[in-house]
């Protein structure tokens, strides 16, 4: 009996969908299938590794090829791939807007990229800004923000909140309000992201950007109330923190968005595995713990993933 009879019968029986016939079928047959997702994360990858490259040449370099020449090929990189977006980009509009090409996306992440480059380049060779050099991370977040909303990019969206929340971290840090704690300033950037997102989907305005400010939002909430489980004096947290994955999980399972339950449980674990080991300072039943609790989250994760690639 062939391969494909197999699945044949297994689609008949109901043990896989008709989707699922299809794809494994089409694998059988050497058909052809989308390399989509792989060619993007080499594309990614590669972005990346020209940045480090930069990076690492203006180290290794900059004092013998000059600082003239440094900021004019930089500037000269992110004008190009400014000029190149522009000149083939769509029109700007409030919904989801296809790249023209494939490789669009990723030249104005590599042109970000060598601006945050050359920003960096600038203070630490000049110090034009000083104690106020915190001002280049707002600009540079503007700028992206801009940018994303404009090419309608989630990798530059991504980047413009990890450079604002380096922004919100040195700022407030010297708040008084806060008083340093960069624990209330993680939870206060991590609400400002959620609200700002729900603003924008609010309005109509790129609300497919929703799930990256979600997605940021979560992690920097979640991340501040488990460390909070470590704080003996309060014992706010851990409640805040089991709200918080219980929502997270939920809301995951609700819209089928696997990665909010995996950070629901993850971070739900972290904060009862700080709670249950309080007491305890045997190696050995740490040790234990971490081995079978551990294991028996992973399994679960594994399980549950499952199901929601059946369901979707």
């Amino acid at each position: 009996m062939t391969t494909e009879r197999y699945l044949e019968e297994w689609r008949t029986a109901g043990l896989i969908t008709v989707e699922q016939y299809a794809r494994l079928a089409a694998l059988v047959r050497r058909q052809r299938f989308s390399v989509f997702l792989e060619l993007n994360a080499l594309l990614y990858l590669g972005v990346v590794a020209i940045a480090g490259g930069v990076a690492w040449t203006l180290r290794e370099h900059f004092a013998s090829a000059g600082d003239a020449a440094v900021l004019v090929t930089l500037t000269s990189v992110f004008a190009g791939c400014l000029w190149y977006c522009f000149a083939r980009g769509m029109p700007y509009a409030p919904e989801r807007v296809a790249a023209p090409t494939f490789s669009f996306d990723y030249v104005l992440y590599l042109g970000c990229l060598v601006f945050a480059a050359g920003i960096a380049y600038l203070e630490y060779r000049f110090h034009a800004l000083g104690v106020d050099w915190h001002y280049y991370l707002l600009a540079s977040a503007a700028l992206y923000f801009a940018l994303a909303y404009r090419f309608d990019n989630r990798f530059v969206l991504s980047l413009a909140l990890s450079t604002l929340a380096g922004w919100f971290g040195v700022r407030l840090s010297a708040s008084r309000f806060f008083g340093g704690s960069m624990r209330e300033i993680t939870l206060a950037f991590g609400i400002a992201v959620a609200g700002t997102g729900l603003l924008f989907d609010h309005l109509r305005i790129k609300r497919h950007f929703l799930e990256t400010y979600l997605h940021i939002a979560a992690n920097a909430v979640l991340f501040a109330l488990a460390s909070g489980t470590l704080d003996r004096s309060l014992a706010i947290w851990p409640l805040a923190l089991a709200a918080a994955c219980a929502a997270a999980i939920e809301r995951g399972i609700h819209f089928k968005r696997f990665a909010f339950v995996v950070y629901g449980v993850v971070y739900g674990y972290a904060g009862l595995s700080a709670e249950m080991l309080r007491a305890t300072h045997r190696e050995t039943t740490i040790l234990a713990y971490f081995v079978i609790s551990g294991a028996a989250v992973v399994i679960g994760l594994v399980l549950l993933s499952r199901r929601f690639g059946r369901e979707e």
